[in-house]
């Protein structure tokens, strides 16, 4: 079966006969979700049509049938976008191997996360590598500075770090970002061998990683606000932004806020403070702002 098939079946099984305006009928439905007649139907296409495109015994659908497939599934833009991917790529030869992306930061981005001070930021890579951060950025996600460097992943830390969980109030939420995102980049370079790394790494070691991964949801890093339940600092809600600093690398530039004056903004300037100015690690004093 090819991803443009598995991404068919799985999105298939995401959706019930009431959310494409289809009676529940009579009897109990062996798997959950449509059945592959249902979304043929929908599509505009034969029931043997569907089950070799679901299968991957036909390799080259029109792009008029991906777009009735995309609406027949109610996707999004974003996941619409995925399967037009997938099936540009079932339908071409593989294309050559493209070299890892380099995981140099430009002096100008390093000295940038520095004038961001108090503002916690970090730059990470295409798979979410931390390559570089400030000294907030680091001690936002708490304990991560205890791994190695190379190990040092912003998904890794999510699914594997025992502090993940606690530091993020909706950790669900967060972690089924983290996953459709990478799934987004599985769309145009599934074969990437960071990218296939670093999903095989987490497919094994975390049982909640392999359920989202099998979700096929798609989606692209946004911004918004995040709930943060820090042991040093206490409770505290940032807005982020994330702005692409070198797209052919895939590197961005991740920077956390909060109003000037506000008791979360206090907190953020805390854990920029708790490191002196050789980098060493310095004892925060308890403050009013510290209470959750």
């Amino acid at each position: 079966m090819t991803e443009f098939g598995k991404f068919l079946r799985a999105r298939r099984g995401n959706l019930r006969p009431a959310d494409v305006g289809l009676p529940a009928g009579t009897g109990t439905r062996r798997t959950p979700g449509l059945r592959r007649e249902e979304v043929a139907a929908l599509a505009g296409v034969s029931i043997d049509y569907y089950i070799r495109l679901e299968r991957g015994k036909e390799a080259r659908p029109s792009p008029s049938v991906v777009e009735a497939l995309a609406e027949a599934l109610r996707l999004g833009r974003e996941e619409s976008g995925f399967l037009r991917e997938l099936a540009a790529r079932a339908a071409r030869r593989a294309p050559e191997p493209r070299p890892l992306p380099s995981r140099r930061v430009r002096p100008t981005v390093t000295q940038l996360l520095e004038t961001l001070r108090p503002n916690p930021a970090y730059v990470v890579s295409r798979t979410n590598d931390l390559l570089a951060a400030n000294p907030g950025g680091l001690r936002l996600l708490h304990g991560i500075a205890d791994w190695p460097e190379r190990q040092r992943n912003t998904v890794r830390y999510i699914f594997l770090h025992p502090a993940a969980r606690e530091l993020w109030v909706d950790w669900e939420q967060k972690a089924k970002a983290c996953v459709a995102q990478l799934r987004a980049i599985a769309g145009s370079d599934p074969d990437a061998p960071d990218l296939a790394a670093l999903v095989g790494e987490l497919i094994v070691k975390s049982p909640d990683f392999g359920r989202l991964w099998e979700r096929y949801e798609v989606h692209t890093i946004g911004v918004g606000e995040k709930t943060l339940r820090h042991p040093e600092v206490g409770t505290m809600t940032l807005s982020h932004e994330g702005l692409t600093l070198n797209r052919a690398q895939g590197q961005r530039l991740v920077i956390y806020m909060a109003p000037p004056g506000s008791p979360d903004h206090d907190k953020m300037t805390l854990l920029d403070l708790a490191y002196g100015p050789s980098g060493e690690t310095a004892t925060a004093s308890p403050s009013r702002s510290q209470n959750s």
